[in-house]
């Protein structure tokens, strides 16, 4: 029950301390999560983010119900997403009751745009982290390359790419890559 607990505490407080969705949850989820509960390691984490990312539903959420499955089960599962979720359903709620009133106070309006400025910092912040803790690989900088190539084509020529195909591209190339490295170990031993 006590461990029930601690998990949902940490991910109430991830959930009520986070603005900008699930890209700048990472980084208060790596420094909770890695840092100082020490729950996981920072292998681990990396997947987590994969799998979150390429799982339908939001990160936040998958991280949570990820990560509490991994601590308790799927009662952990349960306590984690509930409270990932409580803060901003509440604070949803609260708006919700005087949406338009709340809308034209020109302090709120300038709070947002300070918030947009962090979440985009936030986002930034944590891509270089996990860049610099990734494998340096020739798998790893090959995908990276492409995708960012992919990205900044897509961006110049303003085609419109859902990053869920950059996701499905990324999975199959690494796929790919790993049953190449596959055949090429057995050509090599035999």
């Amino acid at each position: 029950m006590k461990k029930l607990m601690t998990i949902f505490l940490a991910f109430l407080k991830i959930g009520a301390f986070t603005f900008g969705g699930g890209y700048a949850m990472i980084a208060l989820l790596e420094n909770e999560l890695i840092e100082k509960k020490k729950w996981i390691e920072h292998d681990e984490f990396l997947n987590m983010v994969a799998v979150a990312e390429s799982t339908p539903g939001p990160i936040a959420i998958n991280s949570a119900t990820y990560i509490g499955y991994h601590l308790a089960g799927f009662s952990g599962a349960t306590v984690a997403t509930l409270a990932v979720c409580i803060p901003s359903f509440l604070i949803i709620y609260c708006i919700s009751l005087f949406l338009e009133r709340f809308l034209s106070l020109t302090y709120v309006a300038c709070a947002f745009k300070g918030i947009q400025v962090c979440v985009i910092y936030l986002i930034l912040s944590t891509g270089i982290q996990m860049l610099k803790t990734l494998e340096k690989n020739w798998m790893n900088v090959c995908i990276l390359c492409a995708v960012m190539a992919a990205m900044l084509i897509c961006s110049v020529t303003a085609v419109s790419f859902s990053s869920v195909f950059y996701v499905l591209i990324c999975g199959a190339a690494g796929v790919f890559i790993y049953f190449l490295q596959k055949v090429r170990k057995e050509t090599i031993d035999k």
